[in-house]
């Protein structure tokens, strides 16, 4: 019996840059559509990347552009991120390739990226003057990943990601802490 031919709904791997970066172009095109978005893009396979940013290393990067750029940018990139995930899920990847396509508008990957590693720095000086453990609110896989590495040569440190789904979250710790796990502060509205 012959093998059965790949349907639609099978993960792609991403190991197909140039196929992955056309059914990225299709599901953009839709949302665009049937959004009614003012909004162009630029899909570049294997982007370059300057060599000190070993906290991200897309394979594909979607840059967003357009007069409904701003939304894209309300409440802390929402729409951004959203458009992001829809086009992930749709995309049927494994959650190890997820990290391999990113998207971007008016340079807010690296402004975010920068405001967690200043975030990492302030809690690791909070944890090392109280000796308490210091909990972040939920965050994406992707931005708990950039905590971790900002942190990763702290021989004092240790850092944790516990909690499921919409709740995961990071745990700052000192590197001996035998204590209870803190809870991660509520989520603020607007910019996080």
């Amino acid at each position: 019996m012959p093998p059965a031919a790949p349907c639609e709904w099978d993960e792609m791997p991403i190991a197909d840059k140039i196929g992955t970066a056309k059914r990225i172009s299709e599901v953009l095109n839709s949302i665009i559509k049937h959004g009614d978005f003012r909004l162009k893009y630029k899909i570049t396979v294997d982007p370059p990347l300057p060599e000190e940013r070993d906290w991200e290393t897309p394979v594909i990067l979607v840059e967003l552009s357009g007069a409904d750029t701003p939304l894209l940018m309300e409440r802390g990139a929402e729409l951004l991120r959203a458009i992001e995930y829809l086009v992930l899920e749709s995309l049927r990847l494994g959650s190890e390739d997820h990290e391999k396509v990113a998207f971007d508008a008016m340079g807010f990957r690296a402004a975010r990226f920068e405001e967690l590693r200043l975030a990492a720095s302030v809690a690791a000086e909070r944890v090392r003057k109280t000796g308490s453990p210091y909990a972040f609110t939920p965050m994406s896989s992707r931005e708990r990943r950039i905590v971790h590495l900002a942190l990763r040569d702290s021989g004092d440190l240790r850092t944790e990601s516990e909690g499921e789904g919409p709740n995961r979250h990071l745990v700052v710790y000192p590197k001996d802490f035998k204590g209870s796990t803190p809870r991660p502060l509520p989520m603020r509205r607007g910019r996080r």
